[in-house]
């Protein structure tokens, strides 16, 4: 009889420890995962991964139809940098002149004209070129 109870000891305990093992594994470590990799903001511009993008980059040449231009301010890893002053420079009638990145590091800018033609747009950020362009067109 002893040596039955010692097996059924022991085979409890190796289910209870089973149960330990799938309770850690499925809880606790993910979330220990989790916490100890969370992200911290980005904070140093990579000028190279940022880019400049043209939501809308055709309007009427009347002043008030307007281009929509986005410029993406990011780290070498690719996260957003916020906090960051951007401006565009090629045409008259950018709006905001500077603008702030938000928390994606997109800063959004209209664009409106009254003159004809194509127009390349290059983006600074806090005074440094990007180094990349978009060109926005207004026609009558």
């Amino acid at each position: 009889m002893e040596k039955k109870s010692k097996t059924y000891l022991t085979l409890g305990l190796m289910v209870l420890g089973a149960g330990l093992i799938y309770f850690l594994a499925t809880n606790v470590v993910p979330r220990m995962f989790v916490t100890l990799t969370k992200a911290a903001p980005a904070t140093i511009v990579s000028l190279n991964d940022s880019y400049v993008l043209g939501e809308r980059i055709l309007a009427k040449a009347d002043g008030a139809d307007k281009c929509v231009v986005n410029v993406f301010i990011m780290d070498a890893s690719g996260k957003g940098v916020a906090g960051k002053g951007v401006s565009l420079t090629g045409i008259d009638g950018i709006s905001p002149e500077v603008r702030a990145t938000d928390k994606d590091g997109k800063a959004s800018f209209n664009i409106v004209s009254s003159e004809e033609g194509t127009f390349p747009l290059e983006a600074t950020v806090d005074g440094a070129p990007v180094g990349r362009s978009v060109r926005v067109t207004f026609r009558n």
